[in-house]
């Protein structure tokens, strides 16, 4: 069983197993016990065979004796039967020769198929001995293979139901038009050539990369999350590869422990994408049997999820470092747009009560000042530490309350109306300007505000702007300045560095403004909250600046953060020569990338009306569930 290789970074990314980490430290021991184990069976069955011969297998001098003795231990019943037998035919017939006759002949053919199951036999036998040791262990590990493809046909997943493919829109090309733009994004699309060599690097060392995974080696997340980014690049033949491998080698049957929010983003949702732009049956069907696999962590006495939960035995826990025991607002708060689409796919409403559960939960509980904490106890269903954040540890919480009334094609008002109240709060309680007129979201912790920013929430920029049209008493205008605003503070700390790369949190105190000061929130590790804003507030706006300041975070990650093996993050984006960290997260392919493929690409490439991505950046078709009921929706409304 593999353990978490570091702790969360954020409650929207956080790394949970070593990559490559083997769950199985004895199965070479274990494979030459059972090869030998099975020599020793085949030796014993060889000389059982000659014993059984030399006294069963006839010859001319004994051939009476054997067939004294076949009817004895074969056929004991023949000869005490036979006249009774021969007796009634006669009576019943009035012959007895011909079927006495008959049974002699079937007698005969009976010796002959023993005689010769054990000539074959013998023969096997002779033909084993004589194979080299190598020929033997290929031969056993054919029929291993056998055995568990055979075991696989009869345990495999039941078929899904059909359901109507949801209307997709703009899945390929997406041609800016201008050659500028078109040499741009085609310089963009140059690293995701390379997705299928670079997911396989696992060894670290000066210019090579660890991928990644939050899974383990056998999960191969790189390959997973950069799926869509693949089909929507229009890079089809490494689209394929990765196909083949997910077809070949994605096996969830592995003890191992993992982070239920991260699996659903990366996995389920790199899945359920691949799936809606491929229609390729394969992507539905694996991420049905992985979210069978997340269920058990739902049972907590709340039903509020465990954030970790063992593959094999479905046994739970939560972070040792969350304020209790308890679980974190950013991933139970993030699953409703995948479990929504399973639902949908599979006919099981489990998904849907799962997510509406926790909703419902949340909206009878009091929040102080309107604010949601970050930690909830799934024991007691009580918050933990009173820490408000929107950035790690709550960002994707509030993201999922929009995109869950977008993705409804905004029938779910519900959803709506708490997002609504929630960015309210936030406006009065969190968000501020600093002395020199930048715009920053900060955190709330026990009754007071820390003006510090991280990374993580200029995601934020992005959400305003997404979330403005349908804002409450017309504040439409309001919130896509928000955004611009957020955007402005976020390119400011970018531009403030000597790498032109943000760093991981920046602060608003002492004269100092969107800038790090501790050492430990220096670094840059692929990110793409930026860019992620840029591309939205592109797409609402078509102010050319966010195209300038995507191309500039290009630039500056093809010159820094390039390596032999791929991307790597670095350590302090202050100093003019960085130390890399060796990692290429995986969502730096998921999402970093693919933003800034869709910043330079024309609006018809995934247009929001159709789509809504989700956290990790897997675009999913929006469900015009007024024309349609999910499995158990009526009885949560």
């Amino acid at each position: 069983m593999t353990t978490p290789a570091l702790l969360p970074l954020s409650g929207r990314r956080i790394p949970t197993l070593s990559p490559g980490a083997s769950s199985f430290p004895h199965h070479r021991a274990t494979l030459r016990l059972s090869e030998k184990f099975i020599l020793l069976l085949i030796l014993s069955a060889f000389i059982t065979l000659c014993f059984g011969a030399f006294f069963f297998l006839p010859d001319n001098s004994k051939h009476k004796r054997f067939d004294f003795g076949l009817e004895d231990v074969l056929i004991p019943h023949i000869e005490s039967e036979k006249e009774a037998r021969h007796s009634s035919r006669q009576v019943i017939h009035g012959v007895g020769g011909h079927d006495e006759h008959r049974h002699r002949e079937e007698e005969e053919s009976l010796r002959d198929k023993i005689r010769a199951d054990h000539e074959r036999a013998l023969q096997e036998a002779k033909e084993k001995l004589r194979k080299s040791k190598e020929e033997l262990k290929a031969e056993i590990q054919t029929e291993k293979t056998k055995v568990v493809e055979d075991l696989k046909k009869k345990d495999g997943p039941k078929p899904l139901p059909p359901v109507p493919m949801p209307k997709l829109v703009g899945v390929s090309d997406g041609d800016p038009g201008d050659s500028d733009t078109k040499e741009k994004r085609d310089k963009i699309r140059e690293p995701g050539q390379f997705v299928d060599e670079r997911s396989r690097c696992c060894s670290q060392g000066p210019g090579r990369i660890s991928d990644s995974g939050n899974g383990n080696s056998q999960m191969g997340a790189t390959i997973v999350d950069a799926l869509d980014t693949l089909y929507i690049m229009g890079l089809h033949d490494e689209f394929k590869d990765g196909q083949e491998w997910i077809e070949q080698n994605l096996d969830f049957s592995v003890n191992a422990e993992v982070s239920v929010f991260e699996v659903n983003i990366r996995f389920i949702g790199g899945l359920l994408a691949a799936y809606y732009l491929s229609g390729q049956e394969v992507f539905k069907v694996k991420a049905v049997q992985l979210a069978e696999k997340l269920l058990p962590a739902f049972n907590t006495p709340t039903g509020i999820p465990w954030a970790m939960v063992n593959l094999k035995s479905g046994v739970g826990r939560n972070w040792g470092w969350a304020s209790a025991g308890s679980s974190i607002l950013a991933e139970f708060g993030t699953l409703h747009m995948e479990f929504v689409h399973l639902t949908y796919l599979t006919g099981n409403p489990a998904y849907y009560q799962k997510v509406m559960h926790i909703r419902k939960l949340l909206a009878k509980m009091d929040r102080p000042n309107g604010l949601y904490p970050n930690y909830l106890n799934p024991r007691t269903g009580r918050w933990g530490q009173h820490h408000t954040s929107v950035g790690g540890l709550g960002d994707s919480f509030y993201e999922y309350l929009l995109k869950a009334w977008l993705m409804s094609d905004k029938t779910d008002t519900e959803a709506r109306k708490t997002y609504d109240d929630a960015i309210e709060a936030i406006e009065r309680h969190l968000i501020r300007k600093s002395n020199g007129g930048l715009t920053f979201i900060g955190e709330w912790k026990n009754g007071h505000l820390e003006r510090k920013m991280g990374h993580l929430t200029c995601f934020a920029g992005g959400m305003f702007a997404l979330g403005a049209d349908g804002s409450p008493d017309d504040k439409a205008g309001h919130y896509l300045q928000l955004g611009a605003e957020i955007a402005h503070t976020c390119h400011e700390s970018y531009d403030r560095t000597v790498l032109k790369l943000g760093p991981e949190a920046f602060k608003f105190d002492s004269g100092l403004e969107a800038v790090a000061v501790r050492q430990n929130e220096k670094y840059y590790i692929l990110r793409p909250e930026v860019i992620e804003t840029y591309w939205y507030m592109w797409r609402f706006t078509h102010d050319p600046k966010y195209r300038q300041w995507g191309w500039e975070a290009v630039q500056a990650i093809d010159k820094y953060c390039r390596v032999s093996g791929g991307f790597s993050g670095v350590k302090d984006v202050y100093s003019s020569n960085p130390t890399y960290d060796d990692v290429q997260q995986s969502f730096f392919l998921a999402e970093t990338l693919k933003y800034l493929y869709l910043l330079f690409s024309s609006d018809e490439l995934l247009p929001l009306e159709n789509w809504v991505f989700n956290t990790e950046a897997h675009p999913l078709p929006v469900l015009h569930l007024g024309n349609i009921t999910l499995p158990g929706s009526e009885t949560q409304r």
